[in-house]
């Protein structure tokens, strides 16, 4: 059986590895404190202090950390995964981060005869707890096939995008579409409960109609309960839509929904409330009303 090591133990990598441990497999983990894995290296994962340790020998790399300055450490300079992975290991990249950057990992791969794949997700916590994962993948197709059987051991919606980077900006996609998803749910929540409605009763109503949405079954209940517990980092989400905006300037596009949704995001960064679930978005609008 392959053996896998795994680099980033946090709100979703953890449950993530831990899938991968209970289908069997041998996982090596690195995190920057043991105190992160500790429920993984209880259940038989190997900690090392070190990228470099970690990866040697494995036979697939999986990495899920912040923000794309955390992929380019994990993977470059004297003790990152290219350096040290063995000739024909495969490396998946699960972070959410730039094409660009994707695109030039799988090129710094190849030369040094390592597969890169790039396979962000979506489905926050709960996906991550669950298995339901959807996976988006850019990269070989072979090294896709191989990584297949794993992938299956955390997601459910499982999809090769194409190229190198494809699977990037298929994320880039789910993140435009998300921003809408959460700030329309957050308005009919604000709605219903100005109209004198039970908000709770709204949700159960239209969630199964024309209107249903992930955010709206799963983040609305949240809202309603005033639960900001994390699922998905605010500082994570405005990292990411950052991301698209990039792109879509590049692209001369226009993305107005986005950008609406991005500033209100980006105040309640500096309110301090980047540690907050992306369902805290309705602080921000009732700071407006």
């Amino acid at each position: 059986m392959r053996k896998i090591a795994w680099i980033g133990t946090g709100v979703m990598g953890n449950a993530m590895a831990k899938h991968l441990m209970d289908a069997g497999y041998a996982v090596n983990v690195f995190t920057r404190s043991p105190l992160k894995a500790q429920n993984l290296i209880d259940a038989g994962a190997v900690w090392f202090d070190s990228v470099a340790e970690c990866v040697k020998g494995a036979d697939i790399v999986f990495t899920m950390v912040g923000y794309p300055k955390d992929v380019e450490e994990v993977y470059g300079g004297e003790n990152g995964i290219l350096r040290h992975a063995t000739k024909g290991t495969i490396c998946v990249d699960m972070t959410t981060s730039s094409p660009k950057l994707a695109q030039r990992l799988y090129q710094e791969g190849k030369t040094r005869g390592i597969s890169v794949l790039d396979a962000p997700v979506s489905g926050g916590d709960v996906g991550a707890r669950n298995a339901t994962l959807a996976i988006m993948v850019g990269g070989d197709e072979d090294a896709f096939n191989e990584v297949l059987p794993l992938f299956e051991k955390l997601g459910k919606n499982i999809r090769r995008m194409g190229q190198a980077s494809f699977g990037q900006h298929t994320k880039m996609a789910n993140q435009i579409a998300v921003a809408g998803a959460i700030a329309a749910t957050t308005e009919a929540i604000l709605y219903a409960q100005a109209s004198g409605l039970d908000a709770d009763k709204m949700l159960q109503a239209i969630s199964t109609g024309a209107a249903g949405s992930w955010q709206l079954s799963n983040n609305g209940p949240k809202i309603l309960k005033n639960d900001t517990a994390p699922g998905f980092y605010i500082h994570h989400f405005v990292k990411d839509m950052d991301l698209v905006m990039e792109e879509a300037t590049g692209f001369q596009l226009d993305l107005p929904i986005l950008a609406e949704v991005l500033k209100k995001y980006r105040t309640l960064l500096e309110e301090g409330h980047g540690m907050l679930g992306t369902q805290a978005l309705i602080k921000a609008y009732r700071e407006e009303n």
